[in-house]
C-alpha cells in the first residue's frame, strides 16, 4: 500500500469513528494529510461518516487540485496550519477541524484568549494551549492568517500548540497522524465538556492547576504549557 492510498483510508477511517461517536454531525468538519508533493483532503459538503477513499480531493503543492471531489473550502486553512506547525513539530501531517458541541459551546460565553484553563493532567499533556481566533466567516483568509501568527507565536514563546479555536466555529487540531490528531480533538472536547459541567454543577469553577503541578508534568512527561 502506498502512502497516499494508506492516507486515504485512514482518513475514511477517522472521519467515520468521529461521526459514529458524535464528534462531528451532517456534512460539517474536515480532514487533511499532507503528502510529501501535496494534499488529501474531505471534500465540501460530505459527511465524515461515509466518505470514500477514491473521492477524497487531492491538490497539487500549490492547491491545484488535481483529482477527486471538490475540496473543502477550509484547504487554505489548513495548508496554513501546516506551514505553520511544522517548523516547531517537523512530522506534522494531519489537520482536523470539526463544530465540536461543548468546544464551541464555550465561545458563546464571553470567550478569553484561550479556550480553557489547565484543567487536568491529561489536557496539559496532551492538548495545551488552545488560543480563541476571533469569528471570522467560514473559509475567510483572516482566519488563516490569525491561525498562522498564533502558531508563531506560542512555538516562538516554547509552548508549540497543537490546536486553535475558531469562535463560534470549532477546533482544528493537528498531528503526525490522523489517529494521533484525533486523540487531540478527543482531548479538547471532552476537558471543554468537563468544563461546562462543572460550571453547572458547583457554585464556583474549579481551580485550574498550579505552577508547580504544571512544573511536575514538564519534567515527568514533557508537557508544553
Amino acid at each position: 500500500m502506498t502512502e497516499e492510498s494508506q492516507a486515504r483510508e485512514e482518513i475514511c477511517r477517522i472521519g467515520r469513528s468521529l461521526f459514529e461517536r458524535g464528534y462531528v454531525h451532517a456534512t460539517a468538519g474536515n480532514i487533511s494529510v499532507r503528502l510529501d508533493d501535496g494534499f488529501l483532503i474531505t471534500p465540501t459538503d460530505a459527511c465524515l461518516g461515509f466518505l470514500d477513499p477514491a473521492k477524497l480531493a487531492r491538490l497539487d503543492a500549490e492547491l491545484n487540485q488535481t483529482a477527486g471531489d471538490r475540496a473543502s473550502k477550509t484547504i487554505a486553512l489548513h495548508a496554513r496550519i501546516h506551514a505553520a506547525a511544522t517548523r516547531f513539530d517537523a512530522g506534522t501531517r494531519c489537520v482536523i477541524h470539526t463544530h465540536s458541541t461543548h468546544c464551541v459551546a464555550l465561545t458563546l460565553q464571553e470567550p478569553g484568549e484561550e479556550l480553557l484553563p489547565a484543567l487536568t493532567p491529561y489536557f496539559v499533556m496532551k492538548v495545551g494551549h488552545v488560543p480563541v481566533i476571533p469569528y471570522q466567516r467560514p473559509g475567510a483568509p483572516e482566519a488563516a492568517e490569525q491561525v498562522a501568527q498564533a502558531i508563531e507565536r506560542y512555538g516562538a514563546q516554547g509552548t508549540p500548540i497543537r490546536a486553535v479555536m475558531l469562535e463560534r466555529l470549532g477546533p482544528n487540531v493537528w498531528h503526525e497522524t490522523p489517529g494521533a490528531a484525533m486523540a487531540v480533538l478527543e482531548e479538547l472536547e471532552e476537558t471543554a465538556k468537563l468544563w461546562l459541567w462543572s460550571g453547572q454543577t458547583m457554585e464556583r469553577r474549579p481551580q485550574a492547576l498550579g505552577p508547580a503541578q504544571i512544573d511536575e508534568l514538564r519534567l515527568s512527561f514533557g508537557a508544553r504549557w
